[in-house]
């Protein structure tokens, strides 16, 4: 039987939905186990089947899926694997989405409109995850929207070991996209040895999806490396016009860090012609080789999910893997 016996009762158990199977596998390795074999297809009508194909009554399952496109597919079929699991009775289960999804739909900007990532909540809850695991979260309020545990972990510490070795703390500077993400970029300002904090002033119109106009910026950028730090980026609009403002302001040179590589067109070629150095992003989703670009770095979070599910499977601590980033 796959999966990691312990010398009680306790059986691990790792399933993977079909959309970026290269990270379970990888998460698995980690563990030092294999993936449960599962069965998934999908019939003519676009209807998913699924099935495991060994039996996982009493077992710990992480079913892991990362929501890419098509977006709602992956997460139909991520509802439909726990409520496989649940009906094979597994004794406890957790949704392991390293992106969660619908996660910028946080809250309500106008009347009449869903809050989706709450949705996404109650649908794997219904569905019968005991728990949910994602990396960096949008919004830290989405831990309250699951009634369950929610097990939110960082890529801070892979990302900050990787562009520490790339910079120069005198001469760098800590720049967040913009005026809302200040206290993460506090955050990383200070694991990168102090170096000084500057934000990009922009305005965003919400009628307008996934459209954001960088101003200018706000802090001593000229003749420093700039590090813009994000928690995803998709279209690449904002970013880029982050790079376009801080350049402008004279940077040296500019490196970005984020945690989420959506890249949805046109974002590979406006990276590619922005300007910037590197961009740096783990592999929370896969990145398809028509999105990368020659300036793309892609580090894995797997050693990161990994230590998180064997916490949880040990009935352990998730909050200290990340030494106070909390």
């Amino acid at each position: 039987m796959t999966g990691i016996h312990t010398s009680g009762a306790k059986h691990l158990v790792i399933a993977s939905g079909r959309a970026h199977p290269a990270l379970a596998e990888e998460v698995a390795r980690e563990l030092a186990t294999e993936l449960v074999p599962v069965t998934a297809y999908d019939f003519a009508n676009s209807e998913i089947y699924v099935r495991y194909e060994e039996s996982i009554r009493g077992s710990d399952v992480f079913v892991i899926q990362s929501v890419t496109e098509p977006v709602n597919k992956w997460i139909m079929e991520a509802l439909i694997m726990v409520d496989a699991a649940k009906r094979a009775s597994a004794k406890r289960i957790t949704a392991v989405l390293p992106t969660y999804p619908y996660a910028r739909q946080d809250k309500k900007h106008k009347g009449r409109e869903p809050i989706s990532a709450r949705l996404m909540a109650d649908l794997f809850y219904t569905a019968g995850a005991d728990r949910i695991m994602s990396v960096d979260l949008h919004a830290s309020q989405t831990q309250g929207f699951f009634d369950g545990p929610v097990d939110h972990l960082w890529a801070m510490p892979t990302l900050v070991e990787y562009v520490r070795e790339r910079i120069d703390p005198l001469e760098s500077v800590l720049v967040s996209p913009d005026a809302g993400r200040i206290k993460v970029a506090e955050q990383w300002a200070m694991r990168l040895g102090g170096i000084p904090l500057a934000f990009v002033h922009k305005t965003r119109d919400i009628t307008r999806p996934n459209q954001a106009t960088a101003n200018r910026v706000v802090g001593e950028v000229f003749g420093r490396t700039a590090v813009i730090v994000d928690d995803l980026i998709d279209t690449g609009g904002t970013i880029a016009g982050a790079v376009r403002v801080v350049l402008e302001a004279g940077a040296k040179d500019v490196i970005i860090a984020a945690t989420h590589g959506v890249f949805s067109d046109p974002a590979p070629r406006l990276l590619a012609e922005s300007g910037v150095r590197e961009v740096v992003v783990t592999n929370t989703l896969p990145i398809q080789p028509e999105k990368r670009f020659p300036q793309l770095t892609v580090l894995s979070i797997a050693p990161v999910i990994a230590k998180a599910i064997e916490e949880v499977f040990n009935d352990g601590s998730v909050t200290s893997l990340f030494d106070g980033a909390y």
